[in-house]
């Protein structure tokens, strides 16, 4: 069943999107009235999608949208908004966004925009891998010899940026701002905690690799 983030602060549309969706598409739907939450939901699930207003109470879904593909998400987004200006949509799609419905719209429409974005990412390369290693970037798991290890969301994005670079030095500022989506300042804690996690899980499934420091510099993967 394919998970759907639906950022939206009219309680009557979302309700109604919610019971559409799930009634008529058989999806399991995720809400979230502004972004503070969006996020919250982030980090607690994996989404195969994103139904997001532009104008909500703490901030543009645009800024938001931008943040995600600056951190490497490209989970499939669908831009909602009561805008209607050409250069309103331009700027979504822009800054990333893979379609835009114009409010008021009929929920057929957004259901069958759903269904159509969800087809054309099924068809795009979903896999990364790197010896015994292999990522299902639209599930967020990661598997060792076919087993999943059960990685958190954020544990997740941080193997992906190292199987991605492997045996490059990776800046904490650079992993931190592609993980979490804004600029890590002075504390690493957060990082370091999250990447011991992780080194623990790999090392514990004999993954062949781990997250190693550089010292003064970094971090890089390398075999164990």
């Amino acid at each position: 069943m394919n998970n759907i983030l639906l950022v939206e602060d009219e309680a009557g549309i979302q309700f109604a999107n919610k019971v559409h969706l799930e009634r008529h598409g058989g999806y399991n739907v995720a809400l979230a009235m502004n972004l503070a939450e969006a996020r919250e939901r982030m980090a607690q699930s994996a989404f195969n999608l994103i139904v997001l207003d532009i104008m909500l109470p703490d901030g543009s879904g645009l800024d938001f949208l931008a943040e995600l593909r600056q951190a490497g998400n490209n989970i499939p987004l669908l831009l909602l908004t009561a805008l209607s200006e050409t250069s309103d949509e331009l700027k979504g799609i822009q800054a990333g966004g893979d379609d835009y419905i114009t409010k008021p719209y009929e929920n057929s429409l957004l259901l069958a925009r759903i269904q159509r974005n969800l087809y054309r990412a099924s068809q795009m390369p979903a896999t990364l891998s790197i010896g015994a290693i292999k990522l299902d970037t639209a599930s967020k798991r990661a598997f060792v010899d076919g087993v999943d290890i059960g990685l958190k969301i954020k544990e997740f994005s941080l193997l992906e940026q190292f199987v991605q670079n492997p045996e490059k030095i990776i800046s904490a500022a650079s992993l931190y701002e592609k993980v979490w989506g804004q600029k890590m300042f002075d504390d690493d804690g957060t990082l370091r905690k999250t990447i011991s996690s992780l080194r623990l899980k790999l090392l514990e499934s004999n993954a062949g690799y781990t997250p190693t420091v550089a010292k003064g510099e970094g971090y890089y993967f390398d075999k164990q």
